[in-house]
């Protein structure tokens, strides 16, 4: 009895031993100096694509009206109406913010900021707001708390069938029921029906966001083709408000979306690498080349539209439009960004023998908050008053607008109407630019740039513009004077 209990003791701790050993060493190994202590496990930042509901059978109809559908559904989503009128889906514009610089609060927002494509929905609403979460949107006195508006279809259809027109309203022949009974969570297709075609059609806006992203092979975005993600797994949504930020519509860098919010910052095995991410963003080394497969429109002149003597070509020239400039594969522009940018306001003074920059991103080489990004930068020749020196916006859609009568001086006359501007009646063209963060399309870890692409005699860097002396693999640290003195 007694050499069975010692035999057992001796058993137990020979147990607890190994046991401890298959616990410590692994331990000691993997947090070895110089090693990453944390796990880098990013699918625990991706929610759960969970089967929806089917609603063949809780939607009966028949339905005369897109409103009538949403109708149905505040039966039973009843919060989801205010929820989506909180949203800048719905509202198209920010909320008040006191800029330096400026009297008062003010507001921004694709519903009254100037751009530099199509260059303001003002008198134009009813053919740019196709692409607005509501129904009926024509003119300055659309009904924004009237819930019976919101357009739950255009973001939830599964159908494939539902198509928006002129103010949001369906087209003509949509199937509203088959649409309403399909509904479920979004899908790349009811994200980038609008967002794949900002400025006017495929890939003209971004050059980061077009019909590639639909079905995309994983050479051209890692996380929606190789393993299928949704726009919905990184821009997630509480309450109908979708994480995002875009810098040609807002003033804050909140509810933003980062490659952190899943990824370790301190994911490479190189700890030189991982030092980079104080300065660098990730989408630099991740994002090598922009519209690498649906070539983006990088400038846009409008001087040259209304003439018959060009021939037409949708890459090139439109009558409507004017001149363009298309380009694929493109190395991207890069600079300081800390997430927020400076604003063109309507109304604000230009200098014409200048190029007028509408949202340039903020930051630079002593801002510990900014980081080098990589850019599309678009520019474009517009319209502005000659005398005034201001960016005018003109009417170019409906009746009297520019489309249609292709008279600028008619046009910009309603537009400034509408807006409030003084117009002195002369006009001219003048050159801006926008910017666009590239952050979409997300390359393969294998084909990320390497120290070779930046740094050295062949690098893609300006270190001079970025505010070094040079190199900084030659000049050391960040923070260095954006004087270069040779």
């Amino acid at each position: 009895m007694v050499n069975a209990m010692k035999n057992f003791k001796y058993i137990w701790a020979l147990g607890l031993i190994v046991t401890l050993v298959l616990i410590i060493v692994p331990i000691v190994i993997f947090t070895s100096p110089g090693e990453n202590k944390i796990v880098d496990d990013p699918w625990a930042g991706v929610p759960l694509h969970v089967p929806h509901t089917d609603h063949s059978d809780i939607i009966q109809g028949p339905f005369e009206t897109g409103s009538d559908v949403t109708k149905a559904c505040l039966e039973c989503h009843e919060e989801a109406g205010s929820q989506v009128m909180a949203t800048a889906h719905w509202t198209w514009e920010s909320q008040p913010y006191n800029l330096e610089g400026r009297d008062g609060p003010i507001t921004v927002g694709k519903k009254n900021t100037i751009n530099n494509f199509c260059i303001g929905i003002q008198g134009n609403w009813e053919g740019c707001t196709s692409c607005h979460a509501g129904y009926g949107w024509d003119d300055a006195n659309f009904d924004f708390s009237n819930q019976e508006n919101i357009d739950c279809l255009v973001c939830h259809d599964n159908s494939g069938i539902y198509v928006k027109g002129k103010a949001g309203y369906p087209v003509e022949g949509v199937d509203l029921l088959t649409a309403a009974q399909s509904v479920a969570m979004p899908t790349r297709e009811n994200c980038g029906g609008c967002h794949f075609n900002g400025g006017g059609g495929n890939a003209v806006k971004h050059g980061d966001l077009d019909e590639t992203l639909y079905f995309p092979p994983s050479n051209v975005d890692i996380h929606m083709g190789e393993h299928d993600f949704l726009c919905t797994d990184c821009h997630q949504a509480e309450d109908h408000n979708i994480k995002g930020r875009s810098i040609s519509v807002s003033l804050d860098n909140e509810n933003q979306v980062y490659c952190t919010d899943c990824h370790n910052e301190n994911l490479h095995q190189d700890e030189r690498i991982n030092t980079h991410i104080a300065s660098v963003a990730c989408q630099t080394c991740h994002i090598p080349a922009a519209a690498t497969r649906d070539e983006t429109k990088m400038y846009w002149d409008w001087s040259t539209a209304g003439s018959d003597e060009i021939e037409e070509s949708v890459h090139t020239y439109l009558k409507i439009k004017g001149s363009f400039v298309y380009e694929g594969n493109f190395k991207p522009t890069y600079g300081w960004y800390n997430g927020t940018a400076s604003r063109y306001i309507i109304g604000d003074t230009m200098d014409p023998s200048q190029i007028t920059s509408i949202n340039s991103p903020k930051g630079d080489i002593h801002d510990a908050s900014a980081k080098i990004w990589p850019f599309k930068v678009h520019l474009a020749n517009q319209p502005y008053d000659a005398i005034n020196h201001i960016l005018l916006q003109p009417v170019t859609y409906g009746e009297g607008g520019f489309w249609h009568e292709f008279d600028w001086g008619q046009a910009l006359q309603l537009g400034s109407d509408i807006i409030g501007l003084e117009y002195s009646g002369e006009y001219n063209f003048a050159e801006t630019q926008m910017f666009w963060p590239t952050t979409h399309m997300v390359r393969p870890a294998e084909d990320a740039l390497s120290c070779d692409h930046c740094h050295g005699p062949e690098g893609r860097m300006d270190w001079q513009a970025l505010g070094y002396y040079g190199d900084p693999i030659d000049w050391g640290g960040r923070f260095r004077s954006n004087s270069y003195q040779p």
